[in-house]
């Protein structure tokens, strides 16, 4: 899952896929491997279904829903999603993920059939990057869609973020939760000095958890800012450069170090604190901030073109795939059902930027719309049956 001993990259590919009760299917059994593998079916047959199973067994999310209860089929209890994964052609070393998702009860996980304490341990053992059509809501869409992708993004390149970031919603909730109920009683003036002794301490809380997530979030746009810039020249060579900047809710002032910016969340928290206890609602930390997407002057989002925020969505999920290869991870790619959205030059140019990849799993709707540098193998998807098609 990272540079062998020579420095080179160890390859990572699925290489066997089982689902039950898993969206529209109720059983089925795909053999995978390295290199192009194309579903091809018309729209609801289920080919987008094969391809968010391994996203979630991933990340433990889906780009297509919130929360877990689509994910299990209609009249079922519960839905397991098995995959086997091997790192590299001549490495014997194979693992077994396995996820039951179970809506309103906790999900379980196992790594080679043991176990695991927690689901979230499973995540990291197998990196996705997905390019989907609702990537354009990261240009377009509002600032949660751009958190979204750069802490999905952090997550994979540091795996451990994802207990940082579940600590930050939690604390989040409980510090919201008590400013909501200071509100009614403090419209006038600072809370009681009880009250307020317990705010202090979920400000200690959150402002720890907090710095350390705006940490990474600042560490991995920095990272990612030349592979982005790169990639949209790439893809949509223009005079204008693509560039995102971090816009906090708090003055970071060349602050980078988590313990530097858990200060300033502190501070800005004081600074802030009657506002917070009239309104009754945490209005400093990252779950405030946003990405500031910008070509040339203009900001992307209100003044790019149609064509112009695909390039910037294919961009930045491109250069989240070069920057995870120059950490020495190699993620499997999902491309699902995004050719059929771009112009044949976006196509073959996309096709262009991930043909490196181990492993692609693409979907479409017709094989033609699949560029002739990501042929491989081909299965038929229709009425929730996958048989290859030769």
């Amino acid at each position: 899952m990272s540079r062998s001993a020579a420095g080179r990259l160890t390859p990572v590919f699925v290489d066997h896929l089982q689902l039950a009760d898993f969206r529209s299917y109720t059983a089925v059994d795909v053999p995978l491997g390295a290199g192009v593998t194309t579903f091809v079916g018309a729209n609801g047959q289920g080919k987008t279904n094969l391809v968010e199973a391994i996203e979630y067994l991933s990340t433990l999310s889906s780009h297509r829903v919130s929360t877990d209860q689509p994910l299990v089929r209609f009249g079922a209890e519960r839905a397991v999603v098995r995959a086997r994964v091997q790192a590299g052609l001549e490495d014997t070393r194979q693992l077994q993920l396995e996820v039951e998702i179970t809506p309103g009860k906790a999900n379980r996980a196992q790594l080679n059939r043991s176990p695991l304490r927690r689901p979230r341990e499973l995540v990291g053992v197998l990196r996705t990057v997905v390019f989907s059509p609702e990537d354009l809501a990261v240009i377009k869409g509002d600032p949660g869609e751009r958190r979204r992708f750069l802490d999905d993004l952090l997550v994979t390149r540091w795996p451990r973020m994802a207990g940082v970031r579940a600590d930050y919603d939690r604390v989040l909730r409980q510090r919201n939760t008590l400013l909501k109920s200071l509100s009614g009683r403090s419209r006038v003036g600072p809370p009681p000095p009880e009250a307020a002794s317990t705010l202090e301490v979920w400000d200690t809380h959150l402002a720890a958890a907090g710095g350390e997530l705006l940490a990474a979030r600042l560490s991995t746009l920095a990272d990612l800012g030349p592979h982005m810039a790169k990639a949209y020249a790439d893809i949509a060579p223009t005079n204008n450069e693509a560039a995102a900047e971090y816009r906090s809710s708090v003055d970071l002032a060349g602050r980078l170090s988590r313990d530097e910016l858990a200060e300033a969340l502190r501070d800005a928290m004081a600074e802030r604190r009657l506002e917070e206890v009239q309104r009754g609602i945490s209005l400093v930390g990252p779950h405030r901030d946003d990405l500031v997407l910008s070509l040339g002057v203009l900001p992307a989002k209100g003044y790019a073109s149609h064509g112009e925020s695909w390039s910037f969505a294919l961009a930045l999920r491109l250069g989240s795939f070069h920057l995870l290869r120059s950490d020495g991870i190699e993620p499997v790619l999902v491309l699902d059902d995004v050719f059929a959205e771009l112009d044949v030059t976006r196509r073959e140019r996309l096709a262009g930027g991930v043909s490196a990849a181990e492993q692609v799993l693409i979907t479409a709707a017709v094989p033609a719309d699949v560029p002739a540098v990501l042929q491989g193998r081909r299965y038929a998807v229709r009425a929730g049956e996958v048989t290859p098609d030769e």
